[in-house]
C-alpha cells in the first residue's frame, strides 16, 4: 500500500530546513533573512519570526506521531490523524506584533490567481513545495499576498523578496489557511 499521506504529513511536520545553496531546488529548501535588517524602510524578517514563542507544537505531535510508522493511507487512523494536523495547522497562533509593519519577507510563490503570463495573487510560503507536494504548513508560516503590480507566472515556485505592510488575518484558499496578508508594495526575485 503506499504510504504517500502519512509519509507527507511525517516529513512536513518533522523535517529540519534545508537552506538554499543554488542549483536543483528541493521540497524543504528554504531561503534565508537577515533578520532585523532594515532595507528601504523595510524591517528584513525571517520566518520563525511569525511563530510566537510559546508555540510548541512538537508536543502534540509527540502523541500524534508514536505509531504513524505502522500506518498506512488506506487506514481511517491516518485520515484522521491528517484531520487533527490540519486544524491544529489552521489554528496555530499568530504574532501580532506584525499588525501595520512594514516588513521585508523572503519565500516562494505558489499562485492563487493568474493566468499564463501574469500572478495576481499568491501565498508565500517559506520552503520550496509548501502546499504542493506536501501538506500546507502552518497558518503561521503562510502569507497571502497581493501584489501592486502582477508579477510573471514564470515565478511560480521561485524564491522572492516581498516587501509591504503585514496585517494578521487568517484566509483560506484550497492550498491552505494562511494567517497573515500582504499588500506587496515590491515584490523582487531573490538574491
Amino acid at each position: 500500500m503506499k504510504r504517500w499521506c502519512v509519509a507527507a504529513l511525517t516529513a512536513c511536520v518533522l523535517a529540519a530546513p534545508v537552506w538554499a545553496q543554488g542549483g536543483e531546488r528541493q521540497v524543504g529548501e528554504r531561503v534565508g533573512a537577515s533578520a532585523g535588517r532594515v532595507v528601504d524602510g523595510y524591517l528584513e524578517i525571517e520566518w520563525d519570526d511569525l511563530i510566537p514563542s510559546d508555540w510548541m507544537p512538537e508536543k502534540l505531535f509527540e502523541e500524534l506521531f508514536s505509531d504513524v510508522e505502522r500506518l498506512d493511507d488506506a487506514d481511517p487512523r491516518a485520515e484522521a490523524l491528517m484531520r487533527t494536523v490540519r486544524e491544529a495547522w489552521d489554528a496555530a497562533p499568530l504574532v501580532e506584533d506584525f499588525r501595520g509593519r512594514k516588513v521585508r519577507l523572503p519565500g516562494f510563490v505558489v499562485p492563487l490567481d493568474g493566468d499564463a503570463r501574469v500572478i495576481r495573487e499568491f501565498l508565500l510560503v517559506p520552503y520550496f513545495g509548501a502546499c504542493i507536494h506536501v501538506p500546507p504548513p502552518p497558518a503561521n508560516q503562510l502569507v497571502l499576498v497581493r501584489p501592486d503590480k502582477p508579477i510573471p507566472a514564470g515565478w511560480n515556485m521561485q524564491p522572492v523578496w516581498v516587501s509591504g505592510v503585514m496585517e494578521v488575518e487568517r484566509r483560506s484558499s484550497e492550498l491552505g489557511t494562511s494567517g497573515y496578508r500582504m499588500t506587496g508594495e515590491r515584490v523582487v526575485e531573490y538574491e
